[in-house]
């Protein structure tokens, strides 16, 4: 029997304030949350949604020591970026906070002390390593070595980025302090643990038995997870950023982020609600769903659950609809790679067009499994379907209003069979939509309410009102007062998912509120109602527009190759006498021309002092003619001479090839005589 309650909590994972919010954290938690908690203020019921920054771990004390400033520095202007980029956006947050606040340092120690006041916390004494030059402990992210799988000579004490090993840092050939370079060294330290193993068998139950209806990516991992068997997992980090473990002997100690960020719900809660928060944590008939991405399902369904019954006295989460990853043009989005779409440069190169990164990131929303963003696919929802379906309806039926009855929502006359049958198919919208999002199901939701606009778009095709208006007007009525109907219907049904252009619609329409119940009806808009102005809802988005985002990554892409770079390994060694052969020179270019039939062919005659020669050289795509005329360049003088395109090469020009593959001629970096010999 399905559980009622009185009120619901969404949580959204919390973005770390090291880098903005990119498209694949808005298609894995953001959007979706939003479109569901939109949903059930629409039904009226009781909700809020909390989210905010995670300011607390490791990468941004490598950002600020990278940059030259303080943590806080980094994650106050990351939390701006952030939480700017939502609000226009449309994110509708009740709260966006932090964890670097007081209320979160004080709700954080409480939760911790009360457990370590309960015995739930195991004391233990290990060794990690300690950079000795920097007189600190080095968290895994601080301590860089080989892989000892892969051999990646830049492999974290945590992870392998290059092979995607899960590591501890002294499995790590030759680690090296990331701080200092130096080789660190093991040290005794003493850390708090949380016995999740005491945990598995509450889990098991509550997870596999109680929540079978959670989402198959989620359970199975899960699943998984308590089947390899619980380990005690340690809540107590070395760190000088963070919230301080509160006991005494834990001075130069942080709060681990894994146990101090999910602690942001409630303190978050507690902010915006001071005096009822407790209503939304502690009681069994409100409702807790956390919206998270699959890399957080361990700690939101497993780890922090653990917490919570610990502690004793919080609700347990009823959902973590979590998603699956939203690749980029066929590759990983990466934020070290810079491999991504962030909102904040979308929200500057596309200014107005957030309904249309919503529709696309939730028609392609990786819901149980992987999915691909493209900009060309971006591209074509827009004009095929928003473009061409949702907003080509609405705008004709307004322009026909307006043109045939002043802008009035004309009379329902007398229903054909036909419009019936077209009532009949939007009819049981409402069902079908709730069924779809009350399940999560937030992509077939989406299908169902552009289907209203399908529906909307036939009726006007085949009804053909502009025709019938030279000889039956009160048809003409019928036929506009039903495409009216269907287009407040639109309005209500899409605003979960594209609330800025629901409202646009609203506003055209008149509509002075939009409940949910309204949804299906025929008699939203009453007979008489003065229209608004038609405005078009989307436009095309131009080729010249989405080749400029698919530049922007390409470039992207080189930059990291050039990064990545590495010079090509030296050939194998020739004797000192081989070398002492080659005749190196310096030649002026008098003259220089394209081989004819040759893309690649340069022509050039050089002044090498001893009366001049013919040089032809590969290097027409990097340079222009006209550009190496007077230059000097290095030659070898005593190559062989051979025959290329008829013309004869009477030695070889000098280039380096830079990482990029652009070929560059070697030149003296002052005025020499042509024919000086390079030594």
């Amino acid at each position: 029997m399905e559980k009622k309650f009185k009120r619901t909590l969404v949580t959204t994972a919390l973005p770390y304030a090291n880098g903005p919010v990119h498209i694949g954290h808005l298609a894995g938690v953001y959007v979706p949350a939003d479109i569901y908690t939109r949903y059930l203020r629409l039904k009226g019921e009781e909700v809020i949604h909390i989210g905010g920054s995670d300011e607390h771990g490791v990468p941004i004390t490598l950002k600020a020591k990278a940059e030259g400033i303080t943590p806080q520095d980094v994650v106050d202007r990351y939390h701006s970026i952030i939480k700017k980029s939502f609000e226009e956006f449309g994110i509708s947050f009740d709260i966006y906070s932090r964890t670097s606040s007081d209320i979160h340092t004080k709700t954080a120690s409480e939760f911790f002390r009360k457990l370590y006041d309960k015995g739930v916390f195991i004391e233990k004494t290990t060794e990690q390593y300690y950079d000795e030059e920097a007189k600190q402990f080095l968290a895994d992210r601080y301590i860089t070595g080989t892989c000892p799988h892969c051999k990646n000579e830049r492999a974290y004490g945590d992870q392998c980025e290059a092979c995607g090993t899960s590591l501890n840092a002294t499995d790590l050939i030759n680690p090296k302090s990331a701080i200092s370079g130096s080789v660190p060294v093991l040290r005794e330290t003493k850390h708090w643990y949380l016995p999740l193993d005491k945990y598995e068998d509450f889990l098991r139950k509550w997870i596999l038995e109680d929540h079978k209806e959670w989402k198959s990516n989620v359970y199975g991992q899960c699943k998984s997870w308590l089947d390899m068997g619980l380990q005690p997992r340690a809540v107590s980090r070395d760190l000088d950023w963070g919230v301080p473990v509160p006991v005494e002997g834990a001075e130069g100690k942080v709060l681990y982020v894994w146990f101090d960020a999910p602690i942001g719900y409630i303190s978050n809660t507690k902010e915006l609600l001071p005096d009822s928060w407790e209503r939304w944590w502690k009681d069994p008939e409100t409702k807790l769903v956390h919206f998270i991405g699959k890399d957080n399902i361990v700690f939101h369904c497993i780890v922090f659950p653990a917490m919570l019954k610990a502690e004793g006295s919080f609700i347990l989460p009823e959902n973590v609809p979590a998603n699956e990853f939203l690749n980029l043009e066929g590759d990983k989005i990466s934020t070290s790679r810079n491999w991504a779409v962030w909102l904040h440069e979308y929200l500057v190169d596309f200014p107005g067009k957030q309904d249309v990164l919503r529709y696309v990131l939730i028609a392609n929303a990786p819901e149980t499994k992987d999915n691909d963003f493209t900009w060309r696919d971006f591209q074509a929802r827009n004009n095929n379907e928003l473009v061409a379906v949702l907003g080509n309806f609405v705008n004709r039926a307004m322009v026909l209003t307006h043109k045939y009855f002043g802008g009035k929502v004309p009379a329902c006359g007398e229903l054909t069979e036909y419009d019936k049958e077209t009532l009949d198919e939007f009819a049981g919208v409402k069902v079908e939509l709730e069924n779809y999002l009350e399940n999560y199901r937030f992509r077939d939701a989406l299908k169902e309410a552009m289907n209203l606009a399908r529906i909307g778009n036939k009726y006007l095709a085949d009804t053909e009102p502009w025709k019938l208006a030279k000889t039956d007007m009160s048809r003409v009525s019928t036929i506009l007062n039903l495409a009216l109907q269907i287009s407040a219907n639109l309005a209500i049904a899409f605003e979960p998912f594209l609330p800025f252009s629901a409202k646009k619609l609203r506003d055209m329409l008149n509509m002075t509120h939009a409940e949910w119940n309204l949804l299906g009806n025929t008699d939203i808009l009453p007979e008489g109602q003065q229209l608004n102005q038609p405005v078009l809802l989307f436009e095309k988005i131009e080729d010249a527009q989405v080749e400029a985002q698919v530049q922007k990554l390409l470039d992207t892409k080189k930059a990291n190759e050039l990064k990545n770079h590495q010079a090509a390994p030296v050939r194998e060694n020739i004797d000192f006498e081989d070398f002492m052969k080659l005749d190196i020179r310096v030649g002026k270019v008098l003259e220089c021309q394209k081989v004819p039939k040759a893309d690649k062919l340069l022509q050039f005659k050089i002044d090498d002092g001893l009366g001049g020669r013919t040089i032809v050289s590969g290097i027409a795509k990097h340079y222009n003619p006209e550009d190496l005329v007077g230059k000097q360049v290095c030659f070898v003088a005593n190559l062989a001479p051979r025959k290329l395109k008829g013309i004869e090469s009477q030695g070889m020009i000098l280039s380096a090839e830079d990482a990029d593959g652009k070929l560059v001629v070697v030149e003296p970096e002052q005025h020499v005589k042509p024919g000086s010999e390079v030594k």
